[in-house]
This record gives structure tokens, C-alpha cells and sequence, in this order.
């Protein structure tokens, strides 16, 4: 009978004409990542804007998944640090902006996200937004990046277009406003000649950070002067990726994710955008400077219109794509995010991560775990405002549920000490860890040109 029983599934296995069936395997996923710059939680229609019509980013949300407590830096190199290296800015030595006469980026014996996707035969490329340093070892094709095309920094008048690791021209004036336009194409057409191959596509728009340069197919057509422009070309410009990726036969194959790298630099006033309930802006560690817009699209593998208010954010971005690409996840050097993949895909609602960790520079700021966020000492604004000023509740520790106060007005300290002392003490772990004013023993160095 057990022989019986092995030829039977034997022959259930085989063709029509004797030949074993050949089981199909599914080609590993391609990825899009457009991170826009300095947009506020609310600029764009699945966040509550009324001002900006957002009908690619509308689709995004209807066809896929909207991420409400999704967290980046405060400022643009750190979160820019953590989409690469899958870590707190801080532990790899990125915890500020780098500028245009800095001469530091990231250590090369960092694995990155592009690193980790080539070892498993992805075409990689870089479009748009460096701004990890623009000495030769520290620009995208010495990072894991087969191709760039864009700009090492920002808000210069004079704007040094980069291919790989050469300028290739310099964009002044009105040029300066095809810069949307022109990663778009580039954008295209990488998807085109890429689509029999796996690949990781990183588009880091300049839009909408100052100063405001919107195309001239799209000045004066927002319902918000320029700030309205530039939100609109650069949903014009997701459509055109969408669409790119239908044309191709990718659609179904494609992991795209929408988010920004910080919030709102609210003192630019009509040329800045608007965190909507979240408090404070660009340069923060309030809601409004981290907490950011962030939507993810897989049609038939994430559910349509889901929503996840888990705690997860660019940090996690490094482990998800590395395992969705069918590889294990580094276990060195450490990293601090989490695959998500369980959540994006509806097997799971929960965030992996007990707490997350709030780092202004090189201070440890604020803790969040659940709905519970405890600020642990003064918080600024916005960038620019006098740093770490006094405010009405001194240093002591202020308590909010993020359930019920998004503004973070109410100060629950009192009324739940055990879980501010729980607070604490995840606080005073991470500190131990990357420190707390200084850099603690889990922070590795940053490289720095001679």
C-alpha cells in the first residue's frame, strides 16, 4: 500500500506526456521608494489636505496601504542615513545635516540597502536628493548604487547636476525648475530598461523644500501658490511612475512606498506645508517634525485601503525590502529596524518594535511605545528656534496618549507614573546604548574625506 500510494503521487506529479510539471516560481519583487522633502503630514489628500489634488497619491491610499504613524528624522541627512543603513541616524555617526562644505558621510564598511539588493541581482539606481555627502567616497555609486542621477545638496542657487559621480551640468535660473520634470523621465526611463530584472528604484525629490521651484506646466495651477505647485507636479510625477509600471507589466510585481524625510519647515510661512493636528515641524521632535505621510502600493499582495497606525518608520524600510528580495536580514553590523512585511502584507497589525526612539542631534529627546509617547526633556519647534529653551513644563517628564491628543497639549505624567517609569527605562537602555548627549559604545564612525 505504501508503494501504491507513492506512485500515485508520483504520476499526480507528472505532465501530460510523462513530464514532471514545473512549478512556478514568482520573479522577487522590484522596488520604489520616493522620498519627497520637507512635506508636511497633511499636504496631500489621504492626510486631510484640501488644497492639493493628489489624485496618484489618492490612488496609492485607495489601492494600497496608508501608514499614519510612519517616522522619520527631524531633519533630511538622518532620515536619509536611515532609509540606507537601516538604523538610527545616530548609530552611524549621521545625526545633522550635512553641508555642502562637509567632508563626512557614510563609513563604507556600512551595508546598505542598495549594497544588500545588488548581492541578490537587483539593478539599482539613485535619482533626485543625495544629501549624504559630495566628496567622491561618499556620493551614491560608492554606497550601492549602480547609476545616479541628481543633485549632491540643496538650496544653492547655482545647482550641480550630478550623473553617477560626475557634474554634468549646472542648473541655474529657470533651469532650475525642470529638476522635477527631469528626474521623472530618468525615473521612466531606468523602469523601461530595467523590466526583465529586479531593481530598486530611489527617488528622493528636491520638492517641495525651499526655495519653492515648481515646473512651469504646473506655477500658478494649485489652489496654494508654489508650495500648492510643487506638491502637485510632484504627484503628477508618482502617476507617471504608476503608470510607467502598468505599461511594463511591473504593476503587480512592485512594492512603492511614498513618504517624506521630515515635516513641515513651518517658519517659511506660505512656502511651507502644514502638519495639520501634529504639533510643531521640521528640526522637531514633536509629532509634527517626525511623524510623516507615508503610503505603500503592491497590488494583490497589500490589502486596498487598509489603514496601520503601528509606530514604524524609515528605519524599517533597510530589513523589509531585503526579505521581501528573498534574503536574510544582516545581523552585522546591528541594525535597529524591523521587517514589516508581516504588517504590509495584513498577517499582522502590531508594530515590531516596543518602543521608538525620538534623537534631536546627538539628545535623546522623547520615547513612544503603544499609544504612549513621554517627552523627556524641552523640545524646539521648528529648526531655527532657539535650542532646547525652557518651556512651561520645565525638564520634567511630560506623558501623552497619541490615541487621544495627536497635538500633544495634555500632559498625562501624573496620572500614570508606572508608565512613565516603563518609559524611562526603555529611555535609559537606548541611551546606554547610543547615548544621551554624546556618542554611547553601539555608535560606528562616520567616514571623513582627507
Amino acid at each position: 500500500m505504501p508503494r501504491l500510494l507513492l506512485l500515485l503521487t508520483l504520476l499526480a506529479s507528472l505532465g501530460h506526456h510523462g513530464v514532471a510539471a514545473v512549478t512556478s516560481v514568482a520573479p522577487p519583487p522590484n522596488f520604489v521608494l520616493i522620498l519627497a522633502d520637507d512635506m508636511g503630514y497633511a499636504d496631500i489628500g489621504p492626510f486631510g489636505s484640501t488644497l492639493h489634488r493628489t489624485p496618484a497619491l489618492d490612488r496609492m491610499a485607495r489601492e494600497g496601504m496608508k501608514l499614519t504613524s510612519f517616522y522619520a528624522a527631524p531633519v533630511c541627512s538622518p532620515s536619509r542615513a536611515q532609509v540606507l543603513t537601516g538604523s538610527y541616524a545616530q548609530r552611524v555617526s549621521v545625526p545633522f545635516v550635512v553641508l555642502p562644505d562637509d567632508r563626512h558621510g557614510l563609513h563604507p564598511d556600512e551595508r546598505t540597502l542598495p549594497e544588500l539588493l545588488r548581492e541578490r541581482g537587483y539593478a539599482t539606481m539613485a535619482i533626485g536628493k543625495w544629501h549624504l555627502g559630495h566628496e567622491p567616497q561618499h556620493l551614491p555609486t560608492h554606497h550601492g548604487f549602480d547609476r545616479y542621477f541628481g543633485l549632491p545638496y540643496d538650496r544653492r542657487i547655482r545647482l550641480s547636476l550630478m550623473r553617477d559621480d560626475t557634474v554634468v551640468e549646472t542648473l541655474e535660473g529657470d533651469e532650475r525648475n525642470t529638476q522635477t520634470a527631469r528626474f521623472t523621465d530618468e525615473a521612466l526611463r531606468f523602469i523601461a530598461e530595467q523590466r526583465t530584472r529586479p531593481f530598486f528604484l530611489y527617488f528622493a525629490a528636491t520638492a517641495v523644500h525651499v526655495p519653492l521651484l515648481p515646473g512651469k506646466n504646473f506655477q500658478g495651477k494649485s489652489a496654494n501658490g508654489p508650495y500648492g505647485d510643487w506638491v502637485e507636479e510632484l504627484d503628477a510625477s508618482v502617476g507617471r511612475i504608476l503608470e510607467a509600471l502598468r505599461e511594463n507589466g511591473l504593476e503587480e510585481n512592485t512594492l512603492v512606498i511614498f513618504t517624506s524625510d521630515n515635516g513641515p519647515w513651518l517658519p517659511y510661512g506660505a512656502e511651507a506645508g502644514t502638519a495639520g493636528p501634529l504639533r510643531g515641524g521640521k528640526g522637531s521632535t514633536w509629532e509634527g517634525g517626525v511623524r510623516v505621510p507615508a503610503l505603500a502600493r503592491w497590488p494583490g499582495r497589500i490589502p486596498a485601503g487598509a489603514v496601520s497606525d503601528a509606530a514604524i518608520g524609515l528605519i524599517d524600510l533597510l530589513p523589509t525590502f531585503v526579505s521581501l528580495a528573498g534574503a536574510p536580514i544582516p545581523e552585522a553590523p546591528r541594525i535597529d529596524g524591523r521587517d514589516l512585511s508581516p504588517l504590509l502584507l495584513g498577517d499582522n497589525v502590531v508594530s515590531p518594535h516596543e518602543a521608538w526612539f525620538f534623537y534631536n542631534v546627538d539628545r535623546l529627546e522623547a520615547v513612544r511605545s503603544g499609544p504612549w509617547k513621554l517627552a523627556l526633556r524641552p523640545q524646539i519647534e521648528n529648526l531655527g528656534d532657539p535650542q532646547f529653551p525652557p518651556d512651561a513644563a520645565g525638564s520634567s517628564a511630560r506623558l501623552y496618549n497619541l490615541n487621544t491628543d495627536l497635538g500633544e497639549r495634555t500632559d498625562l505624567a501624573a496620572r500614570h507614573p508606572h508608565v512613565v517609569r516603563r518609559l524611562q527605562r526603555l529611555a535609559s537602555a537606548m541611551a546606554r546604548d547610543l547615548g544621551d548627549g554624546a556618542p554611547g559604545p553601539g555608535v560606528r564612525p562616520a567616514a571623513r574625506a582627507e
